[in-house]
């Protein structure tokens, strides 16, 4: 897997996610929704640098004029329900693509520290011979994007896959790595080392999902 960590370099990206992590600051959820959907918007301008472009040529009111633009069909899903403002960051830079979504979500049996990934929704077009893009803010133990990869196996096969996410832990870097084919790219504005005995990113930002729309109902 090809990872593109942008805390390594200097920029607005940063002053996001210093804004999410903050204790303060966060308690305001629309400002961590709009920080959500800012680096989702600025993730996506980067990775769409890397994809195949193709000359095409453009009338205007005076004259024409040869211009590149992406080529290739792009299908986003997003995993529900942390994934919506990061969606939206994404859908403002690849506004022309096909949409999908997805509920993945930590089932603790007996409210027990384990837990099992479980997928119960999915609305997604064909993915074949498509760019996909899979975006979740919080890279934790990985497990949850392998249960997306393994639910939309029957849809087709992808020409390239792209992960966009907010904060990723190691330990599920390294479990996506090793599950998804190895020219995946992931785009990724802050890594952190640890996970704690509920495999929460430490030191994270907390629930992501909670943080943009209070907290979920059982």
């Amino acid at each position: 897997m090809i990872v593109h960590d942008f805390s390594k370099q200097h920029s607005i990206i940063n002053q996001y996610i210093h804004e999410m992590r903050d204790v303060s600051i966060q308690k305001d959820s629309l400002r961590f929704r709009k920080n959500v959907e800012r680096v989702g918007e600025l993730l996506a301008y980067e990775m769409s640098k890397t994809l195949e472009y193709e000359t095409v040529k453009v009338k205007t009111p005076l004259g024409s004029k040869q211009m590149d633009i992406p080529s290739g069909n792009v299908v986003l899903c997003s995993i529900l329900r942390a994934g919506l403002p990061l969606h939206q960051g994404i859908l403002n830079v690849f506004d022309k693509a096909e949409n999908a979504f997805i509920s993945a979500y930590r089932h603790h049996p007996g409210g027990s520290d384990d837990f099992e990934v479980q997928v119960e929704y999915l609305a997604t077009p064909s993915i074949e011979d498509k760019i996909l893009i899979l975006a979740d803010p919080m890279l934790a133990t990985g497990r949850t994007f392998e249960n997306v990869l393994r639910a939309l196996q029957t849809y087709g096969e992808p020409k390239q896959i792209h992960i966009i996410s907010i904060i990723g832990a190691k330990a599920g870097i390294f479990l996506t790595d090793t599950v998804f084919p190895k020219n995946t790219h992931l785009w990724i504005a802050a890594i952190d080392d640890a996970l704690n005995e509920r495999g929460y990113i430490v030191p994270g930002l907390g629930d992501a999902g909670d943080l943009c729309y209070g907290p979920r109902l059982d």
